[in-house]
């Protein structure tokens, strides 16, 4: 059994102990009241003796003595069963109180168990998921285990209640008033735990978040339908408030919701859905109008300023006896005016996911982080954007180390207790470069999801190798030999390196988004008939035959489709035209780079001829 379903096992033989528990408090308390009410008829019986006793001074001498003889006989063993009964009550109620304090104990425990470790750390798997990890899952198991507890914390508030009237219906001398005061105070602090700390954000709303453009989110309420908080379906409001505001509500320091911005449709009533035995609120078209920023200092900039959406309601429970004012924060938004914005904006919030402490300030987070933690992160968000299961591996990690360190070393052990800074990984730029470590590993990420998926999951591109390790690995392989990396110098750029018949290794001009909206790289390096295998030594045509465009299509209306071909000019030879045809040429300028092994930095430029060929129908 592994730890998981040990865990819910535990949690689930919990809940019949609870359950056992109660039952056997409610046993308790119906003796008791069975006991008190029979306690009380025999009180009114000793009432009426009593009375019947004060008459006798109207009955004759003769008779009274001998009435007087029976009933005050009576009379004394009715006060002697009322002393011991009495006595009697007063243990069983302090029984049962001791019985009910013990109950309260294990449902903190579990309520502890399931809210403190459970659901903060399906929280933690939802902030993971904005990272790129697992999908939260477990709502509904969560939902389960908290209406067993809303359940069986309402039962045992009732049976307090009805051992308080029991106890004003028969005062008794002790300590039970005081005890039961108590108890009554310790259930509804549970109740109270529980209510508030289950109105929760079951869809977050988006952590880059763009003014004027719609957005949504959804919260629940995971003990509403158990409850009824449905019959009275409580509003929902939605508001933005900076970091510093968070942190105000938090301490309580701040009694009213202030805002920093402005939402559009902010407001939505709570429904219950019958099928799931849900109550949520879906905020579908919410829009951020304008947003305040706070004054900032030193080298933040816009994309580093945090906000978040406080979603706040009020309802009551039990006949409006009890009445919760329920808030909870999203995740930390980062707002922007302009798609620019986005890649830093991206950075602020992965980092934030990945290394934000449960139970923290808003929002802090560490300053500096050790490397391995870095990478698992950037592992997580790679292998989402890729949709597979081939992530970065420690050749890559190692790679990427180099870039952030700017270190020639190529032992891992070295990366592994170096520890990154934000500045390093989003603030400064790489030395030599106008972009900084994330921009340029988010470029790479962005090029391979929209062109390059497959490619990818195929394993036919390497990426991540510089110039250098380009050329060693290549001069040892069979002319013609290429492989696919990333550009060092140019964002969201790739290049072809390969080994030509003179010993040199060519790396032609990187290749970016733009490029690929014109033709793709599987068409690009079907094109360039001197790459003839993918390294290490796969046949150019068994890795990419698949992806290349079908052949054109014959003539619609006297028309042929033109074809555009890319063309190395040193290593093409023209090709014979098709009788009575003709040939277009339109020229794309463009500086592949040759590199010399004895002189790798020595780069000359070549052109890329993109091909036009027309066929003129006969």
């Amino acid at each position: 059994m592994d730890s998981l379903s040990q865990r819910h096992q535990q949690i689930n033989q919990a809940f019949e102990e609870l359950r056992l528990a109660t039952q056997e408090t409610e046993n308790e308390l119906r003796k008791l009241q069975h006991s008190q009410e029979y306690f009380i008829i025999q009180y009114q019986e000793n009432l009426r003796i009593q009375a019947q006793l004060s008459s006798l001074s109207s009955v004759p001498a003769a008779e009274r003595t001998q009435r007087e003889t029976t009933l005050q006989s009576k009379r004394a063993t009715v006060e002697a069963w009322l002393t011991r009964e009495a006595s009697t009550l007063q243990k069983y109620r302090l029984d049962l109180s001791e019985q009910h304090q013990k109950t309260l104990a294990l449902l903190r425990k579990q309520q502890t168990l399931i809210l403190d470790e459970e659901l903060i750390q399906w929280k933690r798997r939802q902030q993971l998921a904005g990272n790129g990890g697992p999908h939260e899952g477990g709502l509904d198991v969560l939902q389960s285990w908290c209406e067993k507890l809303a359940d069986l914390i309402w039962q045992n508030r009732q049976q307090i209640r009805r051992c308080e009237h029991l106890t004003q219906q028969l005062p008794l001398p002790g300590p039970m008033e005081e005890l039961l005061s108590k108890l009554n105070a310790d259930i509804t602090d549970i109740i109270s735990a529980l209510v508030t700390s289950t109105f929760i954000i079951e869809k977050q709303p988006p952590q880059v978040l763009k003014t004027q453009t719609k957005f949504a989110a959804t919260v629940r309420l995971l003990v509403g339908g158990k409850l009824n908080v449905h019959m009275n379906p409580p509003q929902v409001k939605a508001v933005i408030v900076s970091e510093q505001q968070a942190k105000a509500l938090l301490k309580n320091e701040s009694t009213h919701s202030e805002s920093s911005g402005e939402i559009l449709n902010n407001n939505c009533v709570m429904e219950y859905h019958q099928a799931t035995g849900t109550l949520s609120a879906h905020f579908r078209n919410m829009s951020l109008k304008r947003i305040k920023r706070s004054d900032r200092r030193g080298a933040e900039s816009v994309t580093e300023e945090k906000f978040t959406v406080l979603f706040e309601s009020q309802f009551s429970v039990g006949g409006n006896e009890l009445v919760f004012h329920v808030k909870t924060l999203s995740l930390p938004v980062v707002v922007i005016v302009h798609g620019s914005q986005d890649n830093n904006a991206t950075a602020t919030v992965l980092w934030d996911n990945a290394f934000a402490e449960p139970g923290r300030v808003p929002f802090i987070v560490p300053d500096k982080v050790l490397w391995p933690q870095l990478c698992e992160a950037l592992d997580m968000k790679y292998k989402a954007e890729m949709h597979s299961g081939r992530g970065l591996s420690e050749d890559n990690l190692v790679f990427l180390a180099q870039k952030a360190f700017t270190s020639s070393s190529n032992n891992p052990e070295d990366y592994r207790n170096m520890t990154i800074s934000w500045a390093q990984f989003n603030r400064e730029s790489l030395p030599g470069r106008n972009f900084t470590f994330w921009q340029w590993f988010d470029g790479v990420v962005e090029l391979m999801k929209k062109h390059l998926k497959p490619h990818w999951n195929d394993g036919a591109i390497l990426g991540f190798v510089n110039k250098q390790q380009a050329q060693d690995m290549l001069l040892s392989k069979p002319n013609g030999t290429f492989l696919l990396r990333f550009s060092d110098s140019e964002i969201g750029g790739i290049t072809i390196a390969w080994n030509k018949y003179d010993r040199l290794v060519w790396n032609l001009l990187p290749y970016t988004t733009k490029d690929f909206s014109i033709r793709s790289l599987a068409d690009r390096i079907s094109d360039l008939n001197h790459l003839l295998f993918l390294y290490p030594n796969r046949l150019k045509d068994e890795v990419f035959a698949k992806y290349y465009t079908p052949p054109l299509s014959k003539a619609v209306d006297g028309y042929v489709k033109p074809q555009i071909k890319q063309v190395v000019p040193e290593f093409t030879t023209p090709n014979p035209e098709p009788s009575g045809g003709t040939s277009a040429f339109m020229d794309q300028t463009a500086s592949p780079s040759v590199s010399h092994p004895n002189n790798f930095d020595n780069n000359t430029s070549i052109m890329i001829i993109l091909i036009i060929t027309i066929y003129q129908i006969m």
